[in-house]
């Protein structure tokens, strides 16, 4: 990826919906910074834990939601980027002149694409350069994906219309949202520059009543203060598959991540000494684990679990 100092979002120099997208030098939003550069490609092969998708597709590179567990810091290019993350974020300035190249269109149909792997493609600077929603328009554009969109911002549904239409072409279309804990004071700890997840579970909703498959991915699941509720209202929905992960407390990655007070936090919750707080909080996972088990079963809700949770759904 190379920089540029003066791109065009587009390539075309020309504002969309009003919004003048030339750029000089890296901006601020809020407390993140904002920096454009030329990407060299889009569609990525897909690898690793995505290995069964054809190929990622990752509109920004950061994120500003910045969660304090989130692997994706990992990927990062130098260890500021890392252990800043959060705070910048780089537009793919030419994201949608790349995807508008014949060679590049014909590989969508019938594809596998998950969007995003490492970033957040409907982040709070979407909302400004509609970045995403123009690469979606090329795909709506007679094109066939079979699409996963993963996120955790309450404005995915602003994009149902290109859903539809990439399934009224004959693509496939599956929103899943990140939903962590049903507690604020958790969600402010351990994600405190994220929307809430009441937010987000409402959002999934209107695409689900849309008529767009949609999932919730408990992933990680952190903690759940009335479980049976949380259950329920993941219940009504009245989607058709959840995925779970306990949060990773070994293995260093999500541990280094965790900002001062996360864990402590956690800890408090467990009402245990430190040392205990893993062993806890597993037990905490399985008992609420059980109820969604019984709870989702019985409205015949799918319930995946890691890796293969994570599988092309179609």
């Amino acid at each position: 990826m190379t920089t540029s100092r003066q791109p065009s979002l587009f390539n075309t120099g020309e504002a969309t919906d009003g919004i003048s997208l030339l750029v000089d030098g890296p901006v601020e939003l809020g407390q993140t910074t904002i920096s454009y550069a030329a990407a060299n490609q889009l569609l990525t092969k897909a690898t690793g834990f995505m290995s069964g998708y054809d190929y990622t597709l990752n509109p920004y590179s950061g994120c500003a939601f910045g969660c304090t567990y989130c692997y994706a810091a990992f990927f990062a290019r130098d260890p500021q980027q890392r252990d800043d993350w959060g705070n910048w974020v780089q537009v793919k300035s030419n994201a949608v002149e790349i995807l508008s190249r014949p060679r590049q269109r014909a590989k969508l149909d019938g594809a596998r694409i998950y969007m995003s792997s490492v970033t957040d493609a409907y982040q709070p600077i979407e909302r400004e350069l509609r970045l995403t929603r123009g690469l979606l328009e090329i795909m709506a554009d007679g094109h066939t994906p079979k699409l996963v969109v993963q996120t955790r911002s309450p404005d995915v549904p602003r994009d149902v219309d290109l859903f539809q239409q990439i399934e009224a072409n004959g693509g496939r279309v599956q929103v899943n949202m990140s939903v962590t804990t049903d507690d604020e004071d958790i969600r402010k700890t351990f994600e405190p520059q994220c929307p809430a997840n009441s937010r987000r579970i409402d959002a999934l909703q209107q695409v689900q009543e849309a008529g767009i498959t949609t999932c919730i991915t408990l992933c990680p699941f952190i903690w759940a203060e009335a479980p049976d509720a949380f259950a329920d209202r993941i219940v009504e929905t009245g989607i058709k598959k959840v995925i779970i992960q306990p949060f990773k407390f070994s293995g260093g990655k999500f541990v280094a991540q965790t900002r001062e007070g996360a864990l402590e936090r956690m800890q408090q919750k467990l009402n245990c000494a430190p040392a205990h707080v893993q062993r806890e909080y597993m037990r905490h996972y399985d008992s609420a684990l059980a109820i969604l088990r019984h709870k989702l079963a019985a409205a015949d809700i799918h319930l995946g679990e890691g890796k293969s949770g994570f599988a092309p759904p179609f």
